[in-house]
């Protein structure tokens, strides 16, 4: 819940196929316009999910709440990416105790994150920082009725088609004898559970680990915790393999090199003087990875493994994706990361707009211009930076916002 209006997750994947042949407007249509009826819809709705298999029992039993809410509507359609950066938000995240808490639930369910990571392969501390963050272990997991916000969302003009299937689940989720629509409580966009799956996620990956018949991924910890590492299997995991280690990394290296689309082995890595957080070198070996710099080269830095992948596929905002992997290590017992210098270049919210604009101007791929460092501005930043002969480091400056300016 506490990410619901930021997330913008990759997980929409079980439906990526048949949207994919879908134009890029039909997926996001921010100012469009309603204009048949609700009424109208449900009906064709109804029709379509009894032609799909589902029961007309299902069906009823989710009617008191196929309504249309208007205040979903209004929330999705004012959503207000936060422009935090790495080291702002891991602060934030990381406090309400969630360090402590997080160590004491890994400590309280040993036995079952041991079956999970024997099953799995999935760290217990790497399910623990989602479920911390994602709910706080359970307690914040959102106050809106799901099927309310997903027939919302399915009747709207903005993303229909992906939210249709997603609400086609749900009722197979009522079907099953998973979930009943009463319980199903959940954030604005419909996400359910203590790690926050879409309906379709849980459709497919929610497993039943105590044994009871059902898959409550609101109220089983072991469901939660069983579901959380099989699902994290499908968006790519790799068990035995690391995610992310914090290193530090000399003045003179070859910035271009510092991005999640290159990849060196750790022995390349070595060579150039990247050591791990504590001066200690990196293991000269093969393993693949990608240098990050969060907040560019005077802040922390990290190398990213095939792992981190997992986690920008669980959520594409590489401020969160960072946040959850950092947290994974604290709790295996990694130090608080260097956070840099004071001369970290800052510009405002207002100027990374305008560096957007800008960017988008001379052709980049930017994403949304709404002034929030995403992972394509990162890019056309990088490669500007290139251009210019700037250190590139893929983080926004006044000296690159100036070049742009007056077009050289």
């Amino acid at each position: 819940m506490i990410m619901a209006i930021q997330r913008m997750r990759a997980a929409f994947a079980l439906t990526a196929t048949l949207l994919s042949a879908l134009p890029t407007a039909a997926l996001g249509q921010a100012n469009c316009r309603n204009t048949g009826s609700f009424e109208a819809w449900l009906a064709d709705f109804k029709k379509e999910a009894l032609a799909k298999g589902i029961s007309q029992s299902a069906i009823a039993a989710a009617s008191p709440y196929l309504v249309l809410d208007q205040r979903i509507i209004n929330i999705d359609r004012g959503q207000r990416f936060f422009a935090q950066n790495f080291v702002e938000m891991s602060d934030k995240m990381l406090g309400y105790g969630r360090l402590p808490n997080g160590a004491a639930q890994i400590k309280k369910h040993e036995a079952l994150f041991a079956r999970e990571q024997n099953e799995f392969g999935v760290p217990a501390s790497v399910i623990t920082a989602f479920w911390g963050l994602e709910s706080d272990f359970g307690a914040g997991q959102g106050k809106d009725q799901a099927i309310k916000s997903l027939a919302t969302l399915a009747y709207d003009c903005r993303r229909p088609d992906m939210f249709r299937w997603h609400l086609f689940d749900a009722l197979r989720l009522i079907e099953r004898g998973d979930l009943r629509p009463d319980e199903m409580i959940g954030s604005w966009a419909g996400e359910l559970g203590q790690t926050q799956m879409m309906p379709s996620e849980y459709m497919v990956h929610a497993v039943d680990y105590d044994g009871d018949g059902r898959r409550n991924l609101i109220r089983s910890v072991p469901d939660v915790i069983g579901s959380t590492g099989k699902y994290l299997v499908h968006l790519g995991w790799k068990r035995g393999e690391p995610w992310l280690h914090e290193v530090r990394v000399p003045g003179n290296l070859p910035w271009k090199e510092a991005d999640l689309s290159v990849q060196h082995p750790r022995s390349q890595w070595a060579s150039w003087g990247v050591t791990l957080a504590d001066g200690k070198a990196i293991p000269n070996d093969k393993l693949p990875a990608s240098l990050v710099l969060p907040v560019g080269r005077f802040g922390p830095a990290f190398l990213a493994y095939d792992n981190f992948q997992a986690y920008l596929k669980w959520n594409q905002s590489l401020n969160y994706s960072l946040t959850a992997a950092y947290y994974a290590t604290r709790l295996d017992g990694a130090p608080p990361m260097h956070k840099g210098t004071e001369s970290i270049p800052k510009i405002s919210f207002e100027e990374t707009r305008e560096l957007q604009q800008l960017l988008e101007k001379r052709g980049y791929d930017v994403g949304r211009v709404d002034g929030v460092l995403g992972l394509k501005s990162r890019v056309a930043i990088r490669d500007s930076q290139i251009k210019f002969g700037l250190p590139a480091d893929g983080w926004p400056t006044a000296e690159l916002l100036t070049r742009l300016r007056a077009g050289r």
